[in-house]
């Protein structure tokens, strides 16, 4: 019985360079954007919901409440998003995305859609497809209690 673990073939080993992967194809690709994988996904998730509070965009896009404030001021240091108090509770912050944003973003939208379809590449399409049907079981099944 050999001593040592193959992590090689470990599924956490393999998820962490896959993410590797997927966050040097995302640099490549938004080259000159200035803006990271978590600051694209709340701009993306904010134009689809305008004026959500920050603590329920957090959960949406699977990101720790905690930090999320100093990237969402990051976000606003670019003039792409806004932040401003519910007028009805004035502890929650609302977020808005700015003209600046929604254009910045119009842009990203084409590299990040590049940077999807290099990641999926070395793939077939049915095998593409059966990996994210995956890896969406495999997240639902943990964030569900399942696992």
């Amino acid at each position: 019985m050999p001593k040592s673990f193959d992590f090689q073939q470990a599924p956490g080993h393999l998820i962490r360079r896959a993410h590797q992967v997927a966050v040097a194809v995302f640099a490549e690709e938004m080259d000159g954007h200035d803006v990271t994988p978590v600051q694209f996904a709340i701009l993306n998730a904010l134009m689809d919901e305008p004026g959500e509070d920050q603590v329920t965009l957090a959960s949406r896009v699977a990101f720790d409440a905690a930090t999320f404030g100093s990237v969402v001021g990051r976000l606003e240091a670019k003039g792409w998003v806004r932040r401003e108090p519910d007028r009805l509770d004035r502890r929650r912050k609302l977020l808005w995305v700015t003209p600046a944003g929604e254009q910045a973003a119009a842009s990203m939208k084409r590299a990040v859609s590049r940077a999807q379809r290099r990641i999926l590449g070395p793939l077939e399409a049915r095998e593409q497809e059966q990996l994210m049907r995956l890896l969406a079981k495999l997240v639902q099944g943990h964030e569900g209690g399942g696992g």
